[in-house]
């Protein structure tokens, strides 16, 4: 009896049921996630961020040692440093490979270890830009003030510089005082003096 085909009311044959086998589905289904997830190209969002220029600021002569600040006019043609304000450090003109950024680093870094030793922690820097620079340059002479690599117990670290960056306009000239460049960067008075001229 167990041989014989069931048959329903109508005499038709009563078909069995399928079963559903989705073992292969869920192989193909393990293989190809993770799969597609390595392909997967992730967007990476950076925030930089910045402080803006105060709107009513102290006057240049009344400004306290601690409060003068770090200024990098960069132009088409060159970057010049000025600390403090006003005062050219150095002026670092641009290769053919396009801006000096290990020389501008350098720079600050020896700025950085003259106020270390003058027991200063200044952390401010200002960017002032001349309208026609590419956002590239800017976001790389963003992050070359910010810090720069450096060994501390055979492991590579962000050594900090100025993290605290403002952005401004370039002005149309400045006229420099090359008398402080002495003071901050031996050897850069030749250069200073030759620039102020």
């Amino acid at each position: 009896m167990a041989g014989k085909a069931k048959f329903g009311r109508s005499g038709r044959r009563i078909k069995p049921e399928a079963e559903l086998d989705i073992t292969s589905f869920m192989n193909l289904m393990i293989v190809l996630v993770p799969v597609l997830l390595m392909m997967m190209v992730f967007s990476r969002i950076t925030v930089l961020e910045l402080a803006l220029p105060q709107l009513g600021e102290a006057n240049e002569q009344n400004i306290d040692v601690k409060d003068q600040r770090l200024e990098l006019v960069v132009r088409a043609d060159n970057i010049a440093v000025y600390y403090p304000q006003g005062y050219l450090v150095k002026n670092i003109a641009v290769t053919e490979q396009g801006y000096d950024y290990p020389t501008l680093q350098m720079v600050l870094r020896q700025i950085k270890q003259t106020l270390i030793n003058k027991n200063m922690d200044k952390k401010a820097a200002t960017l002032l830009l001349e309208e026609d620079i590419p956002y590239q340059v800017i976001v790389a002479l963003m992050d070359t003030t910010r810090s720069y690599q450096d060994v501390l117990i055979a492991s590579v670290v962000d050594a900090e510089l100025f993290p605290e960056i403002s952005l401004g306009d370039a002005p149309a000239a400045i006229e420099s005082k090359a008398v402080a460049a002495t003071e901050l960067i031996p050897g850069a008075s030749s250069e200073s003096s030759r620039s102020a001229k």
